[in-house]
């Protein structure tokens, strides 16, 4: 059995390999709205003077990076460290939930897991995307602040850990807003521990996390910023035709786990207006996936971790409130947690069944050095801003926002030829919707005057995609 220092600087150095050549990517899309052309990251006293704001820390991070160094290197050398880091605190996580959730002690569980974690190519968009760091980012300190509280159990001052675990859940806040179902996660935690609690002790180990919880939502209340993003929010679609489009939107995200070769930067996932089918069906099995978990608390409190656990992470993205972007690659990548655990746990009962020990350990070896080698290809993507939208532009056909921004970027490149082929596309899926004066005006642009005039420029999502 391996000692728990050695396979997880194993986790760490997995995922330092895996994403090397993401250090070489450039910049892309809202990287440029949140911090190449936003002055408030530009500088200490900018980043002061831009203060009370949202998620600060995050933009701390931005503001230090682009003072050591405003070239992409220093900030992908930042957003790589950060998911070493994460890879290691998953490895840890699942050695203190040994005890709470039987059939998750399993020796090679903990490693397998986070290795799942480390090497998966669903996280190049928290990881090799610069503006991703706000998951990544936030999950940093989210991991730790459960993983805190879980190692409080063992300590003779438990108060003190409980009390770390709380400030670190403060600083996930101020990071990303997203990071207010810790304290569900805790609660998930307690309950799921065969040794479990009164409700009303979970509470009192949890008061300083409800706490700070009342005080952010407070904060956001009164914060005229935040005001204003509700208000953008509710006014993007209904919350009815939000919970719905939501279904296919969480479908969508549970596939990217289990199919990464549909990776996509800018899913093109319809509105629903109405039930249909498919969607009831989804609904249902979805709806069945949550019941399991909470009717296995008691039996499998393992799989009743991972699947609420994966839930609750995408509650804040994926509910009630709408967003711009149904869906983005990136928000499972805290969820993720939960399924890898239930993944670990089979490839353990794997080894541990198998007639012939060494061709499972072969085929567990092939699948982590694949998953390896698809992120390490998947960070090529990021290589360039022409190769992004093209990826995004063949598997997103017909989505405007894709073509106008492959468009620009052509045109950036000296591609004048391809560049008037995918503005003309844009027009042609979205006359009207497109940030242009007019469809028809720009279609003779187009036509006669390009490339002599800058008809368009890189669009960028609403709400920053971040």
């Amino acid at each position: 059995m391996l000692s728990d220092s050695r396979p997880a600087i194993i986790v760490g150095a997995a995922a330092l390999a895996a994403y090397f050549n993401a250090l070489f990517g450039s910049f892309q899309f809202d990287d440029y709205n949140v911090i190449v052309h936003n002055p408030a990251v530009h500088s200490v006293a900018a980043w002061f003077d831009s203060m009370p704001g949202i998620r600060p820390l995050l933009k701390l991070s931005y503001m230090l990076n682009w003072i050591a160094g405003p070239a992409p290197f220093g900030f992908h050398l930042f957003n790589v460290s950060v998911h070493a880091a994460n890879s290691v605190l998953v490895y840890f996580l699942f050695c203190a939930l040994r005890d709470r959730l039987p059939a998750s002690g399993a020796r090679w569980v903990p490693f397998l897991g986070a290795l799942l974690f480390a090497l998966h190519p669903l996280h190049t968009e928290a990881v090799t995307y610069i503006s991703g760091r706000s998951v990544s980012l936030m999950a940093l300190f989210y991991l730790g602040g459960v993983l805190a509280y879980l190692r409080a159990d063992a300590s003779p001052v438990p108060g003190k850990l409980w009390a770390i675990s709380a400030v670190l859940f403060a600083v996930a806040l101020l990071t990303k807003e997203t990071a207010v179902t810790l304290p569900l996660a805790l609660l998930l935690c307690d309950a799921a521990d065969p040794h479990r609690r009164p409700f009303r002790d979970m509470l009192r180990r949890q008061s300083a996390h409800w706490l700070v919880l009342i005080g952010a939502m407070a904060a956001m209340v009164a914060s005229p910023t935040y005001r204003h993003l509700f208000e953008i929010s509710l006014s993007t679609r209904t919350v009815a035709e939000n919970l719905l489009s939501q279904i296919n939107a969480i479908w969508y995200l549970g596939g990217q786990l289990l199919m990464p070769w549909r990776l996509n930067v800018d899913p093109d996932l319809a509105v629903a207006a109405s039930w249909t089918p498919s969607l009831v069906l989804r609904a249902a099995l979805l709806a069945g996936a949550v019941a399991a978990g909470f009717a296995n608390l008691r039996r499998r409190p393992w799989l009743a971790f991972a699947l609420l656990w994966f839930f609750i992470n995408l509650l804040p993205t994926n509910s009630v409130l709408p967003r711009l972007d149904l869906a983005n690659d990136r928000q499972p990548y805290l969820a993720s947690v939960g399924v890898f655990l239930v993944a670990a746990i089979a490839l353990q009962r794997l080894l541990d069944r198998a007639p012939r020990r060494w061709v499972v350990n072969a085929l567990v070896g092939i699948l982590l050095l694949g998953l390896g080698y698809a992120t390490a290809q998947r960070n090529e993507t990021y290589r360039s801003e022409v190769s992004f939208w093209e990826d995004a532009a063949t598997k997103s056909p017909r989505k405007a926002r894709v073509f106008n921004n492959l468009g620009f970027v052509y045109q950036q490149a000296g591609r004048l030829d391809e560049a008037q082929q995918a503005y003309l596309r844009a027009l042609e899926l979205d006359p009207k919707g497109l940030p242009v004066a007019g469809a028809e005006t720009a279609r003779k642009l187009v036509d006669e005057n390009f490339p002599s005039n800058m008809l368009m420029k890189n669009w960028a999502s609403s709400e920053g995609k971040n």
